[in-house]
């Protein structure tokens, strides 16, 4: 059965669309089918799977959540990643406004996924830095959340927000929605902070703190500029190599 996991954290500069990206294409190399989906209005998923954002030939996530465009139409083949994206651009700032009328607008992303799920066994949503309809619609669409969270000093009050909204999202429109995991991003065990930060969350969450951390690497950072996923631009690198064992985690923990 396809596992969708929405990738989610009000906090930018978190990691998220790294570790979508690089998730996403850790999966594929793992023969799993992934569907990476763009949900952010900035379209940086979208650019670091090799996309040029500003050039989408049919159309992108806009017009699927529009119903413009049907989701098959829209997806488009990231050879240098190994997944199917649907892509998006600055256009998707406009869906706010679009969607405000609409009744059952926060089930337009389920609705469209839901046409193309059974292709893949993973469908991963990347969403905006910020608890808006869009994320909202990722939330309903999906099974599982999975949280990147930097181990530093605001991240457990700005995740203590996020689960507040899963729940409400749990109370209101998908009962089943799970918390799949929190992944530690830009780790640096050296850091005494870091190391305190990563013990509340060990202590609180227990099993649902995934064991594996990303660390601080400089190849996650090169990669993008270059439309790539890490484990293409540099394979060997310890960022590349956390994401595979991140993905493999994964693929235990939730039967993918």
């Amino acid at each position: 059965m396809t596992r969708i996991i929405a990738l989610t954290n009000q906090k930018g500069g978190v990691g998220k669309t790294t570790t979508a990206v690089n998730l996403a294409a850790a999966l594929a190399s793992l023969k799993k089918r992934v569907l990476l989906v763009d949900m952010d209005p900035q379209g940086h998923a979208t650019m670091g799977s090799g996309i040029d954002k500003h050039a989408l030939a049919n159309g992108g996530s806009l017009d699927v959540l529009l119903g413009e465009l049907s989701a098959s139409d829209a997806l488009v083949d990231c050879p240098n990643a190994g997944y199917q994206l649907l892509p998006a651009n600055g256009d998707l700032t406009a869906a706010e406004v679009d969607l405000l009328d609409r009744e059952g607008r926060e089930r337009c992303l389920d609705r469209a996924i839901e046409t193309v799920a059974d292709r893949f066994d993973v469908v991963l949503i990347d969403c905006p830095p910020s608890l808006n309809m869009l994320t909202v619609n990722a939330l309903t669409a999906a099974h599982g959340v999975l949280i990147p969270l930097q181990c530093e000093f605001y991240a457990l009050e700005g995740l203590s927000a996020l689960l507040d909204t899963v729940e409400q999202i749990r109370d209101s429109v998908n009962p089943a929605l799970a918390l799949d995991g929190i992944v530690r991003t830009m780790f640096d065990n050296r850091n005494s902070l870091t190391r305190d930060v990563s013990k509340q969350l060990s202590d609180y969450f227990g099993d649902d703190l995934l064991k594996t951390a990303i660390p601080r690497n400089i190849r996650l950072a090169e990669a993008p500029s270059h439309g790539l996923p890490v484990n293409r631009y540099a394979r060997m690198s310890r960022g590349a190599h956390a994401y595979r064992v991140l993905a493999k985690e994964l693929i235990r923990k939730l039967a993918l």
